[in-house]
């Protein structure tokens, strides 16, 4: 068997994913961008890596979040397997959202990605507008 290190760059796993030509959905590294996919998600995971929280104190530790875009979050991670919906009878009923074991594995993911985008230099920033469109004409 050979190291997983031999044989291909650095960073990239001995996996046949590894030798794609085209993105594919069962690319663990497409799977997991899609878990994140969308704004606010990663402040939402990070906000249940502090532990369970009910709708309402993910609302007031995220105030300018939405309604709308809260419900869309929490439903995406429940389908991904990131987090778990617990209801509870009673009047009012009361829900409360906690990270499963696998949406706990995203801590060090959220931390490298953290980690990686503070360390770029500021030249190193990419362009807002990748296609800005035809350079002006030379007068």
């Amino acid at each position: 068997m050979t190291h997983r290190t031999v044989g291909h760059p650095p960073g990239l796993p001995d996996d046949a994913h590894a030798r794609v030509t085209a993105p594919s959905p069962d690319c663990p590294v497409e799977i997991a961008l899609a878990a994140l996919r969308g704004r606010w998600t990663t402040l939402v995971v990070r906000e249940l890596l502090r532990g369970d929280r009910s709708y309402t104190e993910l609302r007031r530790a995220l105030p300018t979040l939405s309604d709308k875009v809260l419900s869309e979050r929490l439903a995406q991670l429940a389908a991904a397997g990131v987090l778990t919906r617990d209801r509870h009878p009673g009047w009012p009923p009361t829900v409360r959202y906690a990270l499963t074991p696998r949406g706990h594995r995203l801590g060090p993911v959220l931390q490298a990605l953290w980690n990686w985008g503070a360390d770029s230099p500021p030249d190193e920033q990419p362009d807002p507008d990748p296609n800005p469109g035809p350079a002006p004409a030379p007068s």
